[in-house]
Parts: structure tokens; C-alpha cells; sequence
């Protein structure tokens, strides 16, 4: 008989994010929107009253074993591969290392559920689980044919992803998806008989308030902000082309390393040279990575926040903007089509369109009173349906069922 736990019971969750950090410094090729969840999740989890342990790999020689990252929450480096940063793309070698390693810290102190996220922390926490009976619920972040369809010869994923992937969809207990596109393409690789569960992404409505100070603009012209990594798929050239048939607007394109670098980065490079193409260098200002805490100035101080990425497995920025009071305007890809309300919160438009990206923006920026209209519903729209709080509770909710139905793992621990 499957023993069941008090729904009240703290639980300890292992988190397993391999090349996301919740430590690492955002705005990298690899840095972005995992990292922010798993640290979110994390936090507002243990806000819960449960005891969390994040394990990521080490990734540079300095790092400590484990670090506290706030109460309740542990980041733990776990030694596979050298000690270096390493694009996430070539990191598939060592999982077999990071999953022996995760099992020796398990077989003796191990977590009442594992929660792994991306395909490749599935992968090492699927041997573990499996050898240790341990519960595991699964978060793939991306899928390997989404990136393939889009990419195509540009795609550096291994080419055994997609075939892990399918394995780890299959070994799980549960797969957790984070939008109603994810669902279909998971059903389309031949998971659809899973047990799936959608659980969005999440926002801090505290951190992101319409309330509080706006960064400064150089201009009276209306202010276009994207924020995202610079890579060409989130479509920043598609907001610069966008911005030539926008006479009056400016954008600012924050995001990549840190500005003393961006001479260096060949997306930016790239972006630049477009902009001079186009005639509207002097209208385009590159912020480079921003920390946490700038974000929520920079889209107060927007007239609105462009999202115009190829495709978007789930997209935090969106829910940033929409926090902070501030419209949208974002290609209807992955994600973006269940958080972005078309017309209630902003605008949907088709992906890599800059005149459908352009006519969107026009007509939003011509009407303050409707901007300020999809702005309030946006908070609205975060408030009832993505505050972490609520994220946290509906993971809990899964985790707990998860539970309910496993046998109860035979350890080593005392």
C-alpha cells in the first residue's frame, strides 16, 4: 500500500537545474529565463515551509560546495566536467558524472521528490532517480523540435536530444508544462499519453509594480524597450527593422554582457551594423545585461515592452512588463499566446513581421488612454493568474499528487 503524506507535511525538493544557475548573473548566451524560474520557484517554495536544494554544476574552480542562497534554500555545484564555463549545448558528456554524483548524495540524505529542469538535468536525475526509487516530475524549459523546426542547421543541440528527451518524458513521473503549446508538442513527439500537467511560469508582482521610479529617458520621443538575451532567435533585429518604419520612437535593446563587452559580442555587432543599415542608429541605445533589480525602471519608464523572439518556449518579460503596468506587443509563439491577452493586455503579432511588429506599436503609441488601459489589465492579469505565490502553491499541488501515487523510496538514510 502507497503510504501518503500529511498535506501539510514540509518536504525536501531537490531542484536539478544543470547549466541554469540561480546564481549566475543574467544575460549570457546560456543566462536567462531558467535560471530566474528555478531561483523563483525555489524561493517561493520554500516560502511554503519546505526545505529546497538546488543543484547546478560547478562551473568555475572558486565556487564553493553549497551555498546558501536565502532560508530554505540550498545551491549545491555539482562536480561533473571541468570546472569552467561550457556552453550548455556541449555538456550531454558529464551527465552521466553529474547523475552518479547525485545518487551518492541521495542513496544517503535523499529528497522526498526530484523536480529536473531542461532535458539534459532530466537526463542525469533520471539515472538517480531511478536507481534510488525517487519520485521525479520533469520541466523540459524548450523542446529539441521546436528549436530544430525554427533552426534548423543552425541548431547546435546534440543530436541525441530529442531522442532524451522522449526517454526522460517517458521515465518521469510527470512531466510539468508551462503552456498549452508546450502540450501540444509534447503530444506530437508521442508523449501525449503522459501524465502532463500545465504549471505556468512566474513573476514577482512586488519586484515588478507599476508603482516606484522610472529609469531616465534621453528623450520626449516614445520609448520601445526589449529585454532578453542577445541572440538572433529573440528577434531584436526584427525591432530595429520595426523602428524604421517608426519615425518618431526610440528603442532600447537591454540584455547581452555587460556593457564594457558588447563591442565584443557578435550579436551586438551584428545589430549595430543593422542599424546603421537602416538609418536608425541614432534612435537604438544597447543597455547591456542588466541585474534584477534595474528591470522594473527600465519598463516603467517604457511607452511599451516589445517581445518579437522567433519562438518562445514560455517567456518571462512579458509577465515583467504586464507587472509593471506596461503594454505588449509579442509574436504569438509558445508561450506568449497564453500570457499576452490580444487586445486586453497588449498586441499578438506573427513572428520575424517587423511591419505587422511596427503597425502594433504605432497604434498602441497613438492612444495613451488604451495604453494605459492594457496596462492595468496586465497587472491584473498577473496578479490572478502568475504571481509566484500562486506558482508555487499550483507546483505543490502536483508535487503532493506525485506523492500520492509513488511508492516510497528504500534509501540509505538513517
Amino acid at each position: 500500500m502507497i503510504p501518503r503524506r500529511d498535506q501539510a507535511e514540509s518536504l525536501v525538493i531537490a531542484l536539478v537545474s544543470e547549466h541554469a544557475s540561480p546564481l549566475a548573473a543574467l544575460g549570457g548566451v546560456d543566462a536567462g529565463g531558467q535560471n530566474v524560474h528555478v531561483a523563483r520557484l525555489a524561493g517561493a517554495l520554500a516560502d511554503r515551509g519546505h526545505r529546497v536544494r538546488v543543484y547546478t554544476r560547478r562551473d568555475a574552480p572558486d565556487l564553493p560546495a553549497s551555498v546558501r542562497l536565502r532560508a530554505g534554500v540550498e545551491v549545491r555545484h555539482v562536480p561533473a566536467g571541468p570546472a569552467r564555463a561550457l556552453p550548455k549545448d556541449e555538456l550531454l558528456p558529464y551527465m552521466p558524472q553529474f547523475g552518479a554524483y547525485l545518487e551518492r548524495e541521495w542513496r544517503h540524505t535523499p529528497p522526498d521528490l526530484v523536480h529536473s529542469h531542461f532535458w539534459m538535468s532530466g537526463v542525469a536525475s533520471l539515472q538517480a532517480a531511478r536507481a534510488l526509487a525517487l519520485p521525479l516530475a520533469h520541466t523540459y524549459h524548450a523542446l529539441g523540435t521546436v528549436k530544430r523546426r525554427h533552426q534548423q542547421d543552425a541548431d547546435s543541440s546534440p543530436p541525441e536530444r530529442i531522442a532524451w528527451e522522449t526517454a526522460v518524458g517517458e521515465g518521469c513521473d510527470l512531466i510539468i508544462a508551462t503552456c498549452r503549446d508546450e502540450v501540444d508538442e509534447l503530444a506530437a513527439m508521442g508523449l501525449g499519453h503522459r501524465q502532463i500537467t500545465v504549471v505556468p511560469c512566474g513573476v514577482d508582482p512586488q519586484l515588478c509594480t507599476p508603482r516606484g521610479p522610472a529609469a531616465p529617458r534621453s528623450t520626449r520621443r516614445p520609448l520601445l524597450v526589449q529585454l532578453g538575451r542577445l541572440v538572433r532567435r529573440k528577434g531584436a533585429g526584427v525591432s530595429i527593422a520595426a523602428l524604421a518604419l517608426l519615425p518618431d520612437a526610440e528603442l532600447v535593446i537591454a540584455g547581452g554582457p555587460p556593457p564594457a563587452r558588447l563591442d565584443q559580442d557578435p550579436e551586438a555587432r551584428r545589430l549595430r551594423a543593422l542599424a546603421h543599415h537602416l538609418g536608425v542608429a541614432d534612435r537604438v541605445r544597447f543597455t547591456g545585461g542588466l541585474p534584477p533589480e534595474r528591470v522594473p525602471s527600465l519598463f516603467r519608464a517604457a511607452d511599451i515592452v516589445l517581445c518579437p523572439a522567433d519562438y518562445e518556449p514560455f517567456g518571462i518579460v512579458p509577465l515583467e512588463a504586464m507587472s509593471c503596468g506596461t503594454p505588449v506587443v509579442a509574436t504569438a509563439v509558445g508561450g506568449q499566446r497564453d500570457t499576452v491577452a490580444d487586445p486586453g493586455t497588449g498586441r499578438l503579432v506573427p513572428p520575424r513581421d517587423p511591419v505587422a511588429l511596427a503597425e502594433a506599436a504605432a497604434g498602441l503609441l497613438a492612444r495613451p488612454e488604451l495604453r494605459a488601459a492594457c496596462g492595468a489589465a496586465g497587472r491584473r492579469r498577473v496578479l490572478t493568474r502568475y504571481s509566484w505565490d500562486r506558482v508555487a502553491a499550483a507546483t505543490e499541488d502536483v508535487y503532493r499528487d506525485v506523492l500520492a501515487r509513488h511508492p516510497a523510496a528504500v534509501t540509505g538514510a538513517a
